[in-house]
Formats: C-alpha cells, sequence, structure tokens
C-alpha cells in the first residue's frame, strides 16, 4: 500500500510547517494502479490550488509497477521550461527530480516530493509512506 499526505504551503506558512487543508490518498499496490497530483480536479486526486501556475494541470504521478513498487514521474506540462523545482528525500537521502523524469520510490520507506516555486516561497509538500 502506498498513503500519500499533500499539503500546500506558502509564505510564513512554511516555517510554521502548516497542515491546514492536508490531503490523502491510500492505494494498493497493485500493478498499474496510479494517482496524480496537479490543478485539474478532473484528473488528479490531489490537488493543489487552481491559482499556482508553477503547477501543472497534471504535475505528479505515482503509478506501481507490476512487482509491486511505486514510481514517481514529474510529468511534462505545456511549456519546455517548468516553473518549479521537484526534490525526492528519504531518510538522510535527497535528490532533484529532473522534468519528465521517472524515478522509483524506495520500498517499505517514507519521504517526501516537494514541488517548489522557482519565483516565489510557495510549495506543495507530498509524503509517502509504502507500506511492504
Amino acid at each position: 500500500m502506498l498513503e500519500l499526505t499533500m499539503v500546500a504551503v506558502s509564505g510564513a506558512d512554511a516555517d510554521a510547517g502548516a497542515t491546514a487543508g492536508m490531503t490523502l490518498a491510500e492505494l494498493p499496490s497493485e500493478p498499474g494502479c496510479a494517482v496524480r497530483v496537479g490543478r485539474d480536479a478532473a484528473v488528479c486526486r490531489l490537488v493543489t490550488p487552481e491559482d499556482w501556475l508553477f503547477v501543472s494541470r497534471v504535475h505528479l504521478e505515482f503509478r506501481c509497477g507490476p512487482d509491486g513498487t511505486w514510481q514517481l514521474t514529474w510529468l511534462r506540462g505545456s511549456r519546455p521550461d517548468p516553473a518549479s523545482e521537484v526534490r525526492l528525500t528519504h531518510g538522510p537521502h535527497g535528490r532533484a527530480v529532473g522534468y519528465g523524469e521517472t524515478v522509483a520510490l524506495p520500498r517499505g520507506g517514507a519521504g517526501e516530493i516537494v514541488v517548489q516555486e522557482r519565483s516565489g516561497p510557495r510549495s506543495v509538500n507530498v509524503g509517502f509512506f509504502h507500506e511492504v
């Protein structure tokens, strides 16, 4: 099972680690299972504010592979250069996720994906826990 928590953080809230408006999603680790994060509520289960244009209509996708492992993809939007940066951390490890890149989530681990606006203090923080 993959458990996700998402919170949109802006301005002074970033320092306080605010969790107001947190949304949750739980997904079975079954091949093909997927969940998306973005501004388009019609296709995303975890939805960011509509006016946060640094987040694409469909920004991130979590997808379960045939062996029960989960992958994260930063989906390419309509612009050649993104208005955000995406970072994946788990434990003491952290790495940038490239625009259009797919990375494996650690099996049986917890961490966070942060979508950070390049020109401002806003971010979308998605915590994950992959239960084995």
